[in-house]
């Protein structure tokens, strides 16, 4: 991506056949001059591990750009409520819920919240498969990566398009 201060938006998705079962996340991360496409498939996960395991994706992709805001898009109301409800209350009750059961998928909340220190990031949530289009990108190139495997792309914008 670039270095200056605008806005780097990010499509994430996840997709699991079965649950458990075969599974893949998907990344999109666009500015002014680029979309950046990242997939790849896991043997055997979850649905929910997928949807955060491509945000933890899109944050590691992205750590040189400390300091540039984040607007990450998803239709995982779990990562959203996650990280802008209950993570401080998970860590202030040792990673416990408010029932008091362990938060599952610990590790990867506790990844999260690490990659996400540096950055001001918004989350935020859409509905799945409404039309709306990064989303819909989004979920196509994680269905593509658990039939094909692993995708990296980087498409660089015409900067007279509007």
């Amino acid at each position: 991506m670039t270095t200056n201060t605008s806005t780097i938006t990010i499509h994430t998705d996840g997709a699991c056949k079965g649950n458990p079962g075969p599974g893949s996340w998907a990344v999109i991360i666009e500015d002014e001059h680029q979309r950046l496409f990242l997939a790849d498939r896991v043997p055997e996960t979850t649905n929910q591990r997928m949807e955060l395991t491509a945000a933890i994706k899109a944050l590691e992709t992205l750590k040189q750009h400390a300091g540039r805001p984040i607007r990450l898009v998803t239709d995982s109301q779990l990562l959203v409520k996650g990280m802008t409800e209950w993570l401080e209350g998970w860590k202030v009750r040792g990673w416990r819920g408010s029932t008091g059961k362990p938060v599952l998928n610990q590790a990867l909340w506790q990844q999260l919240d690490v990659l996400s220190q540096g950055h001001t990031i918004s989350w935020e949530w859409v509905r799945g498969h409404n039309g709306h289009q990064g989303n819909e990108e989004a979920d196509v190139l994680a269905n593509r990566a658990l039939v094909e495997g692993p995708v990296c792309k980087r498409v660089f914008l015409d900067a007279g398009a509007a």
